[in-house]
């Protein structure tokens, strides 16, 4: 699938990023460009893998020029550059405006005119009806991502989304920060021990990409189904395996956070196709002549429940420590 062709990766340096250099760096895939702004982070990957087919480049995706240069000549792009946290985004909304939306539009038009045959752009659970600045972002993230890919014409770029939720560990998600307080010997914080989050390794990220790469068509989303876990359940498995005596303590929902994400709204859920293990949401091709839709009336829209963290597979302790020790922080 990859072999001789030139993978570009922004937002390379980040977790995402370094789950597919490992996965595919070993295999006859001719390069994978790395694109971020962090030259301290592209020097500790250059260090850590000294392979000859790893590229850095220095761009930030808010200024196209910056970044133009890593897809000449490129087959495939996974976009992966973002603002990911909640409250950050929500302090510098503009900034989230700048990166998620402005960013991958110049991502897009990157890839349309150096004829990139497929690009994969990374959303979030957060962008299925959206409260906060980040999931808002993602969420015309996706719309932008759709609505141009309406314009493409066959042959062009294919352009097609992933929605996931919680990876297990990345950076800045709450695992690390947990591991970190009970090694410093501190009680571990938890928001709301009733939140329930999507439970996805980062190998899972990685599949669900590839997935989308092997089955997109111009404007797919695809969403992997996934275990969900109260952020208690998940708390108390990794006070067990890292047998912490340490007790939780409450500090409650940050800015903008849900009780629970969706994954797949009620709109969507109409729509999308069930596949084993994952759902495809075709993209909505209608155009601009309203009157066909309004005067004649569209067929109502069925009685289904959006597909969230509340009504998924509910994992216990015991099976979250199982999921847990799939991560090389607990091997």
């Amino acid at each position: 699938m990859f072999k001789n062709k030139i993978l570009v990766i922004t937002g390379g340096t980040g977790s995402f990023g370094n789950a597919v250099v490992e996965r595919f760096l070993s295999t006859d895939i001719k390069e994978i460009r790395v694109v971020s702004r962090d030259e301290k982070k592209q020097e500790d990957m250059r260090k850590h893998y000294n392979n000859d087919k790893l590229k850095f480049y220095i761009g930030d995706v808010r200024d196209y020029n910056s970044i133009e240069g890593a897809f000449i000549g490129a087959d495939y792009v996974f976009h992966a550059a973002a603002l990911k946290q909640v409250p950050s985004c929500e302090f510098y909304p503009i900034e989230a405006v700048k990166t998620n939306i402005l960013g991958s539009d110049n991502v897009i038009t990157a890839c349309i005119k150096n004829s990139v045959k497929k690009a994969i752009f990374l959303s979030t659970d957060k962008a299925a009806y959206p409260i906060n600045a980040m999931g808002m972002s993602k969420a015309m993230m996706e719309k932008n991502v759709i609505a141009r890919s309406r314009q493409l014409r066959d042959g062009d770029t294919i352009l097609c989304l992933t929605r996931y939720g919680n990876v297990m560990a990345s950076r800045g998600s709450v695992i690390p920060l947990f591991l970190d307080q009970i090694k410093e010997g501190k009680p571990i914080t938890i928001t709301n021990p009733e939140m329930t989050r999507f439970m996805m390794t980062l190998e899972d990220a990685v599949d669900l990409v590839l997935y989308a790469f092997e089955h997109g068509e111009q404007g797919d989303l695809f969403v992997q189904k996934a275990p969900a876990a109260t952020i208690d359940v998940l708390a108390k498995a990794v006070l067990e395996l890292k047998n912490a005596e340490t007790q939780p303590v409450y500090i409650g929902t940050r800015h903008g956070e849900k009780l629970y994400e969706v994954l797949v709204t009620q709109e969507e859920m109409v729509k999308a196709i069930d596949l084993p293990g994952f759902f495809k949401i075709p993209a909505d091709n209608r155009n601009l002549n309203y009157d066909k839709f309004i005067t004649k009336g569209i067929e109502e829209i069925k009685e289904v429940e959006s597909y969230h963290s509340h009504n998924t597979g509910r994992l216990d302790v015991e099976g979250m420590k199982k999921l847990l020790m799939k991560l090389d922080l607990f091997k």
